[in-house]
């Protein structure tokens, strides 16, 4: 039996997008880095939310 490897730490920053399969559906959860969060069902439509909507961002 082979050992399990640890968990490695979450990612975080104001780079870090986080999607999510929502449990027996066929749909997507965006999370952005500024907690707005969005269900999709078209990946390309999550993609341009989570890239192009509005939130205070350090650039």
């Amino acid at each position: 039996m082979t050992a399990v490897p640890a968990n490695r730490p979450m990612l975080s920053g104001d780079r870090v997008y986080r999607i999510h399969w929502v449990l027996g559906t066929d749909r997507l959860r965006a999370v952005c880095h500024c907690s707005a969060e969005r269900e999709f069902e078209d990946p390309v439509e999550l993609w341009d939310w989570l890239l192009d909507h509005p939130c205070e961002r350090s650039r």
